[in-house]
């Protein structure tokens, strides 16, 4: 996998993945959405610390500078 996610959407992923993932545990809201934003968490969490996002890529979009 070749990085398309630069450092500066890595970094927000990453803290808003973990922002969402708190909410999920902390917000008064039912079990399904719980699950829903945990899952949503996850998935900026890994995209974001792999530096590689399969969306983007379908897309053709990268963020990452050259190298």
């Amino acid at each position: 996998m070749a990085c398309n996610l630069g450092g500066i959407e890595r970094t927000i992923r990453i803290v808003l993945g973990l922002i969402l993932i708190a909410a999920g545990y902390y917000a008064a809201i039912p079990e399904g959405a719980a699950v829903a934003v945990y899952l949503i968490g996850a998935v900026a969490v890994v995209t974001g610390a792999a530096g590689f996002c399969p969306a983007w890529k379908l897309f053709g979009l990268n963020t990452c500078g050259t190298k």
